[in-house]
């Protein structure tokens, strides 16, 4: 039954049962442009001189809400959002939790685009949109996704601006562009949610998103500072100060002296020792001719066997006593002694255990 008004029970259409059937009653006009009363008695529909109708005033409200129910359904712009920044996790599997408690609602519910904006939460986010890209894309509803790539296209436009992390982004359309291509040449098989021409669409937007970010040019500033200026302990410190192994062949690229600081056996040693286990390294050393250790090459081979460890500036915390995951906001701890999630806990800190992005897929999975 087609729904037509706030009460399920929609009272469609008045029907007259003759001797070859039901007829549906047509309303009796008064005068010919005047009016029409409704058989039932019911409120009247009157035309005015543009032919345009006047409801009364309870179908105005049902008019005027349900052309705001269609204005949000069309902005594809449009972005969910809601009071609460956080979301209860269940753990059951059962027939009622799992259709309330899945990834896409977790994504829509969750604020991501105010964290795109924070420095500390941007490479997070970064890295949870780029696992969703590679295995958790066609579990998204429709809502979702479309959260998913405005969330996308405010990061894009944040680095196109700011000039900053462009390889991460360059990572995660690679990625999602992958995972597209394969589940569009497949679309018998694929379980894409929504239109397959919009995905295509999808598809075309991130190709040139990759175009733009290919063609990103750093502009030179010549005025104050700049690393060259620096010495060299201080450049030293810097590079041993990045957890990324290509961070630092990023940065060696810029100056003469950073190229050869960036080739320094002791920081590639440390970096393997931070990332992987003694046990993964001592089985994948890889020795010059005369028989050193080269840190930097079996980084890079390590990086291919074993994941790196992650690290961020801020995550989601999730609670262990009420089962909510959420952000958490410094200042408004601080300030009013806020958690940020109603936990009934004395010590709510205490219960919390910050999420990977990992372990974020890892909590909708059935």
């Amino acid at each position: 039954m087609p729904f037509l008004g706030q009460d399920w029970r929609s009272p469609g259409w008045s029907w007259t049962k003759t001797d070859d059937g039901w007829k549906r009653c047509e309303p009796c006009s008064e005068e010919p442009g005047r009016g029409a009363l409704r058989p039932d008695g019911g409120p009247r529909v009157i035309l005015n001189s543009e032919h345009e109708e006047t409801f009364t005033d309870e179908e105005h409200g049902y008019a005027s809400k349900k052309r705001k129910k269609d204005h949000f359904r069309n902005d594809s712009n449009t972005q969910c959002f809601y009071r609460e920044k956080w979301i209860y996790v269940h753990k059951e599997s059962t027939r009622e939790r799992h259709g309330y408690c899945t990834l896409g609602e977790a994504f829509t519910r969750l604020d991501f685009s105010s964290a795109v904006q924070d420095v500390r939460r941007f490479s997070y986010v970064v890295r949870l949109l780029q696992l969703i890209a590679k295995s958790q894309l066609t579990s998204l509803s429709g809502v979702a996704q479309k959260n998913y790539f405005n969330v996308l296209d405010k990061i894009v436009q944040k680095v196109l601006e700011d000039h900053q992390n462009p390889r991460l982004i360059k990572d995660l359309l690679q990625d999602l562009s992958s995972t597209l291509g394969a589940l569009l040449r497949g679309v018998g098989k694929s379980v894409l949610v929504g239109n397959i021409d919009v995905w295509a669409c999808r598809l075309d937007t991130i190709l040139a998103w990759q175009q733009q970010l290919q063609n990103l040019q750093v502009t030179q500033v010549n005025h104050g500072l700049t690393l060259s200026d620096l010495p060299l302990h201080t450049l030293s410190d810097i590079l041993h100060r990045l957890s990324d192994g290509w961070d630092v062949v990023t940065l060696g690229q810029v100056t003469p002296a950073l190229s050869v600081l960036s080739e320094d056996r002791r920081l590639w040693r440390k970096l393997c020792q931070y990332h992987f286990a003694e046990k993964q390294f001592c089985r994948h050393l890889i020795l010059s001719e005369k028989g050193h250790v080269e840190w930097k090459r079996t980084y890079f081979a390590l990086q291919k066997c074993y994941p790196a460890r992650e690290q961020y500036g801020d995550t989601l915390h999730f609670c262990r006593r009420c089962s909510t995951l959420f952000w958490k906001d410094c200042h408004l701890a601080l300030l009013f002694k806020d958690s940020g999630h109603p936990c009934t806990a004395a010590d709510p800190d205490s219960c919390l255990t910050p999420v990977s992005p990992q372990h974020f897929i890892d909590l909708f999975k059935f």
